[in-house]
């Protein structure tokens, strides 16, 4: 699915590119994306392609997944761009020289943490030790490493919202723990490859990220939400939906993304939320289906629905940081979600 044939899509990789600080430092370099065809990895690619033609910026795009052909149907032909196979789970097999990495690569999706705990956390920590010993020896710049908001914990809901200090509780005896406690210590192999290797690492913290790209296995509720309004029908909630949470359009997180990889503190830690929009979860769903005209309703979960339930009564991230480097939200909730349903309709 290009997405990049789509008009609106279009004007939001501008946007991106118009709040994204300082991209021009990426400008001649080589920068290679693995998770190229997830959420985030694929806009983040789509931008930078998007970027070479628009003022020949002559970025070299390495684009990585685990299978080349899918990445060059999504992609399509393009100057400065080369597809890779990638596979988390094996070693690198491709040699090119590189400047920038964008790690966003692995499972972020419940039903994979619940069915495949001990594939999640290898995942994680082994694909990323690679790549940065790859980075070593091929003389890399920076690595910037997509973590998540979930390595906050269960917080202190009296907070208002958690900062890059904060570490709540996980609890180390339950499995579904495995994505938020192998996203912490992969953060700190990050860190430690720039202490003994002074090999620059920064890191990601997105919240709830969504947009008009969405792999089929995403089981992820607004995923499910936006699913249910495409196909016409009323958005199902499987639960009540009081957790509190930070939610981000793709365009505003890349653009948050970007401004970290090239300004972003070495070895510290960046939020990628929206300060604006902090909500329920069944609020999130009332917004997709006020904005497709269609109803809310409630269906009795099943087993898998109830173990893929997050234990995060509240998530919101504090985002004073990332705004500290000159990067400011584009886009309301109304309008991500509009935005989101208007290009996937175009498709």
């Amino acid at each position: 699915m290009n997405l990049r044939q789509s008009k609106l899509y279009t004007e939001d990789l501008e946007t991106t590119l118009a709040h994204a600080v300082d991209i021009e430092k990426l400008y001649g370099k080589k920068v290679l994306i693995t998770g190229a065809t997830g959420t985030i990895g694929s806009f983040a690619a789509d931008a930078l392609i998007h970027l070479n033609q628009k003022v020949k910026a002559n970025i070299r795009v390495l684009l990585a997944g685990r299978s080349v052909e899918k990445l060059q149907n999504q992609f399509g032909n393009h100057d400065n761009v080369k597809y890779l196979p990638y596979d988390l789970n094996a070693p690198i097999e491709f040699d090119e020289a590189i400047d920038y990495v964008i790690h966003a690569a692995g499972n972020a999706h419940p039903a994979a943490f619940n069915g495949d705990p001990v594939g999640t956390i290898v995942g994680n920590i082994d694909s990323t030790h690679r790549l940065l010993e790859y980075m070593k020896n091929h003389g890399g710049k920076r690595c910037l490493y997509v973590s998540s908001g979930e390595v906050y914990g269960q917080g202190d809901i009296s907070l208002d919202a958690f900062d890059e200090t904060y570490s709540g509780y996980l609890d180390i005896l339950s499995a579904r723990s495995c994505y938020p406690l192998s996203k912490r210590m992969t953060e700190n192999l990050c860190v430690s490859y720039w202490k003994q290797y002074d090999i620059e690492s920064v890191i990601v913290r997105p919240c709830h990220t969504y947009g008009p790209f969405m792999t089929p296995s995403d089981n992820r509720a607004h995923t499910q939400f936006l699913h249910n309004a495409l196909s016409g029908e009323d958005v199902v909630m499987k639960s009540a939906g009081t957790q509190m949470r930070s939610y981000n359009y793709v365009a505003d997180c890349v653009a948050g993304l970007l401004t970290v990889l090239v300004n972003g503190n070495v070895g510290e830690a960046y939020n990628l939320a929206n300060p604006k929009v902090r909500v329920t979860i069944a609020e999130f769903a009332e917004k997709i289906a006020t904005a497709e005209e269609c109803k809310v309703i409630f269906d009795n979960p099943t087993e898998a629905d109830v173990a893929n339930r997050s234990p995060i009564p509240k998530q919101i991230l504090a985002t004073g940081k990332l705004e500290s480097l000159g990067w400011q939200p584009a886009f309301s909730i109304d309008l991500g979600i509009r935005h989101t349903l208007d290009i996937l309709k175009e498709m």
